[in-house]
């Protein structure tokens, strides 16, 4: 099992940056894979980021660019570097693990899930 739990998130204006934390406990951090999805109300879950494993990482094209996403396996933690905040990136963040693998950006293919953290972006 493997736990996790999400923080930073908060109010910025758009054009702003916020960092989100991800804190792991439980199974070997170094093996998994790691993403951020976020979920707008009225929409679907979509993945945002991952850095897998290995260190190579995958980013959705609406924050490419803006975003970045990076681990550090010493603290178990996972971190997503949001820059030039727009409010449609307004949503609940949630960071998600995986065993290692192949890349996967579908949320059905991740098996923890922290609790999320809300996102307002104001314009």
């Amino acid at each position: 099992q493997v736990q996790l739990v999400e923080s930073g998130g908060g109010l910025v204006q758009a054009g702003g940056s916020l960092r989100l934390s991800c804190a792991a406990s439980g199974r070997t951090f170094s093996g998994l894979d790691m993403a951020w999805f976020r979920q707008a109300p009225g929409k679907e879950r979509e993945f945002v980021a991952s850095v897998r494993w290995s260190g190579s990482t995958y980013y959705a094209d609406s924050v490419k660019g803006r975003f970045t996403v990076s681990r550090e396996n010493a603290k178990r933690t996972v971190y997503l570097q949001m820059n030039s905040l727009k409010s449609e990136d307004a949503a609940v963040y949630y960071c998600a693990a995986r065993p290692g693998g192949i890349l996967e950006t579908g949320s059905t293919r991740y098996d923890f899930w922290g609790q999320g953290t809300q996102v307002t972006v104001s314009s």
